[in-house]
């Protein structure tokens, strides 16, 4: 079935294909002015030199993208961790699905987290509605990335769907590569990760057995991404309230393009990726229910609830819990000195965020305390 469908425009570039593609950026203004923040000690002779002298999809990640995350990491991270490690195998390949907190990063800190620990990078899924500008489409397909199509007429949604399920069963399960996705489309803007149906119902699309068995091929495997503080907490809270005035309301290209920015630039605190185990051993009760829907919504519950339960949380996250319910419930989690820090944080977060300030702080609260809350509902 997959080898009857054409990839081409969605599938990340090989080899032969890195020297055009590179000689296709140096020409763009606007990559050549990216790459100069990427890289702020180097001149532009010496940055074109430096991509000219790339020949392959390991140099490209040899060479730009991991000394790009050490900076990163360095510059606006306390730490970044990672646990879980010993539920995957070096020779086997997954599907892994998470929780989508940074545009930018999620995926990538995966991969730098993945080398680190020697294992082969993944392949990663981006939208369309993030390739702003025709040249992000060859900077994102230099570095393993596959397209998403989600600015496609309803016409066309049904071709879509079915080509992107096929090429990620037969990246897995032919090609032999890992692939990284997120959860739901789009970033999570309220801090509550739910696994969306419609994204399990596009994967199951190119299976041709039993949706146990469908997925099973896929080897999936829950990661939970967490951030101490969201560089964006602010931006999705001036989303929401967008939203909530105008039910039409539609992000703007450039406010992608701003939130990039910032997801790259600001601090992040502690992060941790923890890794969850395949979910193949809770297939099997896939078997016992009939309703094809309901199957999906019963494996849809138990990636959230891996997810979930495997969150990190931080004292953030505890002290927003006991300022929204006014309870002590979890001091012992947290200092003094980390509630005021906090609270000094998020009175200078609300600064950013327009009109009614007590309506937007407890907004931005609740972001950080729901991942406690959804702790609280698996552990009962």
């Amino acid at each position: 079935m997959t080898s009857e469908i054409n990839f081409d425009d969605i599938r990340p570039y090989n080899d032969s294909e890195i020297n055009r593609a590179i000689k296709q950026l140096l020409e763009e203004p606007q990559f050549i002015e990216f790459s100069r923040l990427l890289f702020p000690d180097l001149t532009e002779r010496v940055i074109k030199r430096k991509f000219k002298n790339i020949h392959s999809i390991i140099g490209i990640h040899k060479r730009v993208v991991t000394p790009v995350i050490s900076g990163i990491i360095d510059k606006t991270t306390k730490r970044v961790t990672c646990s879980g490690i010993e539920n995957i195998k070096k020779n086997k390949n997954y599907l892994f699905m998470s929780n989508h907190r940074n545009i930018i990063l999620d995926s990538l800190l995966l991969n730098h987290l993945l080398v680190k620990h020697r294992f082969k990078t993944v392949e990663i899924a981006i939208g369309d509605n993030l390739l702003i500008y025709p040249w992000i489409r060859n900077v994102v397909k230099l570095d393993k990335s596959f397209i998403v199509k989600r600015n496609v007429p309803v016409k066309k949604m049904l071709e879509a769907s079915n080509q992107l399920s096929a090429y990620i069963r037969k990246t897995i399960t032919e090609n032999k590569n890992s692939i990284w996705i997120a959860q739901r489309e789009g970033r999570t803007k309220d801090g509550d990760d739910k696994t969306q149906t419609s994204l399990l119902k596009m994967l199951n699309m190119s299976g041709d057995k039993t949706p146990f068995e469908n997925f099973d091929f896929l080897n999936i495997v829950p990661l939970a991404i967490s951030y101490e503080y969201d560089p964006c907490d602010a931006l999705k809270i001036t989303e929401r309230i967008a939203k909530k005035n105008n039910p039409n309301y539609k992000k703007k290209p450039e406010d992608d393009l701003k939130s990039m920015n910032l997801d790259i630039s600001g601090y992040k605190g502690r992060v941790h990726f923890s890794i969850g185990k395949p979910m193949a051993e809770k297939l099997e009760v896939l078997n016992t229910i009939k309703n094809k829907n309901n199957q999906i919504k019963v494996l849809t519950s138990l990636i959230d609830k891996e997810i979930h339960t495997n969150y990190e949380l931080w004292p953030a996250n505890y002290i927003a819990y006991d300022l929204l319910n006014e309870t002590s419930e979890y001091q012992d989690w947290y200092s003094q000195e980390e509630k005021e820090a906090f609270l000094d944080y998020l009175n200078k977060q609300i600064d950013n965020i327009p009109k009614e300030k007590k309506f937007n702080i407890d907004l931005l609260i609740n972001m950080y305390a729901q991942p406690v809350f959804n702790r609280i509902i698996h552990n009962k």
